[in-house]
């Protein structure tokens, strides 16, 4: 296409501004709600259980008390 500024495609028109800020809001609200979720949840993701790691039963001289 050589030289005008018209197109015969498809030409949409721009959203408006409501439709810009609820599709930020919508978009912000995702990203803090999955942030908070792998804060909460993240290490059962990845395959740690919330058990695992906390030394409760080992190593802590309770091995003698069962000899």
């Amino acid at each position: 296409m050589a030289g005008g500024g018209y197109s015969p495609g498809f030409n949409p028109h721009l959203p408006g501004l409501r439709h810009t800020f609820l599709s930020k809001a919508l978009g912000a609200t995702m990203w803090f709600f999955l942030f908070y979720r792998v804060r909460k949840d993240g290490g059962k993701l990845i395959g740690k259980h919330p058990w695992e790691g906390h030394g409760h039963g080992h190593g802590h001289g309770e091995e003698e008390h069962h000899h």
